[in-house]
């Protein structure tokens, strides 16, 4: 009985600590990279939050609210901006875009134009949660063509 209790417990800690480490990509150095798919999910994320406002506003404006449908697109707005942070934080900012020494003035500044072309994109992505104003989703799509174009550079045709 001790030992099938003792068995129980360990596939219980073992079970938990697979369904954690499944979560995230990839925080682990596994070496799968897909920069131009993430890219597209994050400008995919900004269409629908596009989609969300244009539905929010269309339904907000009707003679007869329907607040089921409203809720649910205000609902989507929200998740669909989380995604974009999520993607940005964990995927770019956690894991691909990796400090540069101080001495390379041409990398630093990339560097620092990355980064804040990122935050920009969690800015921005805040503030579709709060407005239904389209300029969010011009200065989202703004930001994500300049991040675009540094971080694929020369390379970009063959990623765009």
């Amino acid at each position: 009985m001790k030992n099938l209790k003792t068995l129980l417990l360990v596939l219980i800690l073992i079970s938990g600590l697979s369904a954690q480490s499944a979560l995230a990509h990839c925080e682990i150095p596994c070496g799968i990279y897909n920069d131009k798919l993430r890219v597209d999910l994050i400008a995919e994320h900004i269409t629908t939050i596009e989609k969300s406002i244009n539905q929010v506003v269309a339904l907000g404006g009707a003679e007869e609210t329907d607040y089921n449908q409203l809720v649910r697109w205000v609902n989507n707005k929200e998740f669909h901006a989380n995604e974009l942070q999520h993607i940005v934080t964990q995927y770019f900012m956690t894991q691909r875009i990796k400090p540069v020494a101080e001495d390379d003035p041409v990398k630093k500044a990339k560097y620092d134009l990355e980064l804040s072309l990122l935050h920009e994109l969690l800015v921005w992505s805040m503030k579709a949660k709060q407005t239904t104003d389209l300029n969010t989703v011009e200065e989202l799509r703004h930001a994500l063509e300049a991040f675009r174009a540094s971080y694929f550079g020369e390379e970009m045709h063959l990623h765009h």
